[in-house]
């Protein structure tokens, strides 16, 4: 591989510009389960109530997307980034496609359910959460979806910086590539707080901490922050700055 020939994108040679059929799969496979995030319900809406109705969706619909964007655009990144096809990266990616269209319900639902809330019942949920136990149950499906799509990326990273010597990583990009693992990692922890957390709070009255396994998510971008606050320090101590 000549690398001098590679395309550079935020510093990092682009070993992958050609598309796989694996990667080709991924793709359908996130779109398919955007597909699954549209905002009518069962059928398309045959009155104007129930076009408005539908409508009320799309703030749900809308958060849903980009959350499915967030795990789509890493993968992406992974696959531009190193090009790998082996047969370790094949299993990740297609555990990957599985649990991306799991997923996607218990997405809906939650973030559903959490603006009904917010907007006082003006956006509608998806289901009835009847009790407590329902409220966490639904937390922790969620969560563990959250955590098993963030491990997967996190192992698809780890093997390529593994490879780095292989893949002919320079310093700078071995420096993203972990920065990519903190990231990933935080993802991780902060999911899994938030099962933690819903046993904890699963017989409190108070309606805050029950919606406290939701909020602790927010801590993904304040630790994504000093994370990129240390990356800089990283790349100013090899004399290339961002």
């Amino acid at each position: 591989m000549d690398l001098a020939s590679l395309p550079v994108k935020n510093g990092f040679r682009l070993r992958g510009e050609s598309i796989s059929r694996l990667e080709t799969f991924v793709d359908a496979a996130f779109a398919i389960a955007r597909t699954m995030l549209v905002i009518s319900v069962g059928s398309l809406p045959s009155t104007m109530d129930e076009l408005f109705e539908a409508l009320k969706r799309i703030p749900t619909f809308g958060v849903c997307f980009v959350l499915m964007c967030l795990f789509w655009s890493a993968h992406n990144k992974w696959s531009r980034r190193y090009g790998m096809d082996d047969g370790f990266t094949t299993f990740l990616s297609l555990a990957l496609v599985f649990v991306t269209l799991v997923f996607v319900f218990p997405l809906r639902v939650v973030m559903s359910s959490a603006l009904s809330f917010f907007t006082g019942g003006f956006l509608p949920a998806d289901i009835t959460l009847r009790s407590q136990e329902d409220l966490q149950g639904s937390f922790r499906v969620y969560g563990l979806g959250w955590i098993a799509l963030s491990l997967l990326l996190w192992l698809l990273f780890r093997h390529a910086l593994r490879k780095a010597d292989e893949l002919r990583l320079d310093d700078l990009e071995r420096i993203e590539t972990r920065r990519d693992l903190r990231e990933l990692a935080l993802m991780i922890g902060v999911g899994t707080l938030s099962v933690a957390l819903t046993f904890a709070v699963r017989e409190t009255s108070n309606v805050l901490l029950a919606a406290l396994p939701g909020f602790v998510y927010s801590l993904v971008g304040v630790g994504q922050f000093f994370i990129h606050g240390s990356l800089n320090r990283e790349r100013e101590h090899i004399g290339r700055p961002r």
